[in-house]
């Protein structure tokens, strides 16, 4: 169970309004500072251990910067990513590139900036090598495809993901790297995304360990650097539980112990690559009610929209809502709280038991620090709303202004019409 509670009241909400008006994500500062900190001391066992924030899950550089001056890198998938990596300092092994069906343009950025670069399938040796020399550390990611049993609603069956090699390519590619002349290698896998089940991130961790073993057994390779992914889960429902990070640090030190230790693999460093995890509970989408409809069933419309939170929409993602000043009122109505947008799947909340809203209400979406503004898009002209962060003292930072048409027309030459 998790309590959703809002990190400010109503009161503050509308000063906040007043100034920068809904809908707008924000972020508590201090909430996520902590979040991390707990997960670097809970592996504070590990010789060498690193968070790299999936920069995709909350594009800012301030949460970046935030971030960084906690010891944690990025994990990078896109050129924008890697200049935003770069703008705000971050560089070499601070950086993970993961990336598939990729320009060389991007890998090229990457390796300027002396990033971990993460192979993810055997052809891109020789695709790399068209540019110029391998460098002289790679990592390759790892698709275990039907020997992993499960997977989620979000990344799927491994088999059918387009992502990493197999067994097999990966030994083969690692046999081609040496080969060349590479000299540090790191492997790299992710086959469940959301992930609350401790033991599954465990057995994650354990299927990394027996396969770094078998390459030193097969090829004489050392792995120094193994990244279990960004799995870890969010409890989006209040009935759900967050994973305890001490849990999960237990059970992986026990295969460590078990598998690594035997092996003389002592000199690696273990990996995280959370987004999620890290910003999603201390996010939240802030909207006002502005449209009550009666006809078949109750809808709530708001001033957000589908462009503003994909995830019910595209996934039929379940996110909390309060009704700031009705925390503690009876759910005593049945709505769906909808957005504008010229489709039906735009809606926040289905047959939601919540209290009376009327409106004018403020509206505060839960869990929307990752997967949230980043996932945000244009349809129908709608503009990306603004980020803004919550100091530890109540004060509130603008780190992403809200879109102007303007801005939504930039692209657009006027000038022969």
């Amino acid at each position: 169970m998790n309590k959703k509670t809002v990190p400010f009241t109503e009161k503050q909400i509308r000063e906040i309004i007043a100034k920068y008006p809904t809908p707008f994500h924000i972020y508590d500062e201090q909430a996520i500072i902590d979040n991390v900190r707990k997960l670097i001391k809970a592996f504070s066992w590990v010789p060498d251990f690193k968070e790299y924030f999936a920069v995709k899950a909350t594009p800012n550089p301030y949460i970046m910067k935030m971030l960084k001056a906690e010891g944690v890198g990025s994990d990078c998938s896109s050129m924008a990513e890697l200049i935003l990596c770069e703008k705000v300092g971050i560089t070499g092994h601070d950086i993970v590139f993961s990336s598939n069906d990729t320009p060389y343009e991007e890998y090229k950025k990457a390796l300027e900036l002396g990033a971990l670069i993460n192979l993810d399938d055997i052809s891109l040796i020789e695709y790399l090598e068209q540019y110029g020399p391998l460098p002289e550390w790679i990592c390759a990611r790892y698709n275990p495809g039907p020997l992993m049993k499960e997977g989620n609603d979000i990344i799927g069956t491994p088999e059918d993901s387009k992502y990493g090699m197999t067994r097999e390519q990966l030994i083969e590619a690692f046999r081609i790297l040496k080969g060349k002349g590479v000299k540090h290698f790191g492997l790299h896998t992710m086959v469940v995304s959301n992930e609350l089940n401790a033991n599954g991130l465990i057995n994650t961790a354990k299927m990394m360990f027996e396969l770094a073993v078998e390459v030193q057994q097969k090829l004489g390779i050392n792995i120094e650097f193994i990244d279990f992914g960004g799995g870890i889960g969010l409890p989006y429902r209040p009935e759900e539980s967050f994973v305890d990070y001490d849990v999960l640090s237990a059970g992986i030190k026990k295969y460590y112990d078990a598998i690594m230790e035997p092996a003389g693999l002592t000199k690696v460093r273990l990996s995280f690559e959370c987004g999620r995890a890290i910003t999603g509970p201390y996010g939240y989408l802030v909207t006002t009610a502005i449209h009550h409809k009666h006809i078949w069933k109750e809808y709530i419309g708001v001033d957000a929209s589908m462009a503003n939170l994909m995830r019910p929409g595209m996934y039929g993602a379940y996110h909390h809502i309060t009704v700031m000043g009705k925390e503690n009122a009876p759910k005593d109505h049945i709505y769906d709280v909808t957005g504008s947008l010229c489709e039906n799947c735009d809606k926040f909340a289905i047959d939601r038991p919540l209290p009376e809203i009327n409106d004018g209400d403020i509206l505060v979406i839960h869990d929307t620090g990752a997967h949230g503004h980043s996932m945000g898009f244009n349809y129908n002209g709608k503009l990306r709303s603004a980020e803004l962060l919550m100091h530890a003292d109540g004060t509130v930072t603008q780190i992403r202004r809200g879109e102007t048409v303007d801005d939504l027309f930039a692209t657009l030459d006027f000038s022969d019409l």
